[in-house]
């Protein structure tokens, strides 16, 4: 599988260690929307399309960091990283909202020297 389970450390470090990285910050608590769309995900990320992107998986209810970044939003959210930075966040509740924001991390063009 090339979903990768981590914690807001290891967030920090993988967004620097990849180029595109794509997080699912999820919810333990009975998140139904986040079941459904878990088989999707996976699917996406053993997807040749999306090779060049690095999945991640946190779960918000275990880490600061993510549940603050999830402020006043539920779960799932999706959240796109290029070079480091973030260009992308929002919950998703369809494969196909997943899907459109995937398919704009990869049409991303990173910034040269960056």
């Amino acid at each position: 599988m090339n979903v990768f389970d981590t914690d807001d450390t290891g967030l920090r470090t993988l967004i620097h260690d990849h180029l595109k990285v794509f997080a699912k910050f999820t919810s333990s608590s009975d998140c139904e929307v986040c079941e459904l769309l878990s088989p999707h995900f996976e699917r996406f990320a053993n997807d040749s399309a999306y090779k060049g992107i690095y999945f991640l998986r946190l779960d918000s209810d275990q880490n600061p960091v993510a549940r603050k970044l999830m402020n006043e939003r539920v779960a799932p959210f999706f959240v796109s990283y290029c070079q480091g930075r973030m260009i992308e966040c929002d919950t998703r509740i369809s494969d196909e909202e997943v899907q459109q924001q995937l398919d704009r991390l990869r049409a991303y063009m990173p910034i040269p020297g960056v």
